[in-house]
């Protein structure tokens, strides 16, 4: 549970740099938020991967998290376009990342049973 919310918080971290980074190229300001947020997304990211979440999964699960709610975010504070085209992406990387999770768990050890 702990590795799912240091995870959620490094892609909300990285989001907000990325959504901060428009705003810095006519606030330079923004630019300080745009570092911390990079920096806190990728230690994050890092805490997640030592606490042993396999690194196809976590980069898959931040990197899809991260463009849906970016392209979403874009959307609502600076007025972008959602495309059909955008959208239907959105759920093709989103459906992508949920076979790599699938994919990547483990089988259930088998018991022997009593003869």
């Amino acid at each position: 549970m702990l590795r799912r919310l240091l995870l959620l918080a490094a892609v909300l971290a990285e989001v907000a740099a990325t959504l901060s980074l428009k705003a810095a190229l006519d606030e330079p300001a923004w630019y300080a938020l745009v570092v911390a947020g990079y920096l806190a997304a990728f230690t994050l990211l890092a805490a997640v991967l030592r606490r042993g979440m396999p690194v196809g999964v976590a980069y898959g699960v931040w990197a899809a998290l991260g463009v849906m709610l970016t392209a979403l975010s874009a959307a609502v504070v600076y007025g972008e376009r959602l495309s059909p085209a955008v959208l239907a992406g959105i759920v093709l990387v989103v459906a992508g990342v949920l076979c790599v999770e699938l994919g990547s768990r483990r089988p259930a050890p088998e018991t022997e049973e009593a003869a």
